[in-house]
């Protein structure tokens, strides 16, 4: 069986200057059967309500300006899946979480970014999964535990957003030694908590983390990792680290 798995995407730029982050991301996938297909919750997916993209050929959408040309130059041509999307609502929907297919959907950043490193051939299918950031941790938690079935068929479960994500406090001169130790405090309560698998307190972060608010001002790139731990088990982290002081990249599987 695939775990799932929480991936923190930083920047566009990582897939041109892939840090530390590029080789554990490539490890990783390594390591692990080749998946049959992806299916995946990007944070760059915002919604009202759950859309499962079914495009069988969605195009690499560069959604983000002001960076180098040759970081809109990268495609990655994965295809969709449209079979399993449906299933993907399916199941949703059996779990009484209203989804419905979205045959238009393009690949976001979230999406091909870490995909390029992890299985940069772009030959498995990858299905998205939208994000209605406003209904907060416990949905996420739900559609995770909704999909966990999909493990079993080979099926790997990516929840990609960042472990932390306050752009406005980011150090831009930082070198991959320098960790702002507000960041560090949210990110190793996020680890001690999900060690502890204290869920009541992992949805409750805002109130209770350290430096909530500051790490996340918006909680959009935190939500997949709800995603993640809801349909996985067992709590690891494959890789830490923090880029621009401030901008956690760790990457954690749910066995």
């Amino acid at each position: 069986m695939l775990p799932s798995l929480f991936i923190s995407h930083g920047s566009p730029m990582l897939a041109l200057e892939p840090g530390d982050s590029g080789p554990a991301l490539a490890r990783l996938a390594a390591q692990l059967p080749t998946p049959k297909a992806i299916v995946i919750v990007s944070a760059h997916w915002e919604s009202s309500e759950l859309l499962v993209s079914a495009n069988p050929h969605p195009r690499t959408w560069h959604d983000f300006g002001g960076f180098p040309p040759a970081l809109y130059e990268v495609q990655y041509p994965a295809p969709g899946d449209p079979q399993l999307a449906g299933q993907v609502a399916a199941l949703l929907n059996a779990a009484h979480l209203p989804a419905r297919l979205d045959t238009e959907r393009p690949s976001d950043h979230g999406v091909w970014v870490p995909l390029s490193l992890m299985y940069p051939k772009a030959e498995i299918a990858v299905v998205q999964i939208s994000l209605p950031s406003r209904q907060g941790p416990a949905l996420q938690t739900q559609v995770g535990r909704a999909l966990a079935s999909l493990r079993q068929q080979g099926v790997l479960l990516i929840g990609s957003g960042s472990i932390t994500h306050n752009l406005r406090d980011l150090d831009w001169n930082a070198g991959p030694e320098s960790i702002e130790p507000w960041a560090k405090a949210f990110r190793d309560w996020m680890v001690e908590k999900l060690a502890e698998d204290d869920e009541a307190a992992l949805h409750d972060y805002r109130r209770q983390a350290p430096h909530a608010v500051r790490s996340h001002p918006s909680d959009e790139h935190l939500l997949p990792l709800y995603f993640a731990r809801g349909a996985g088990g067992e709590f690891s982290v494959a890789h830490q680290g923090f880029t621009l002081g401030a901008l956690g990249m760790d990457i954690y599987r749910f066995d």
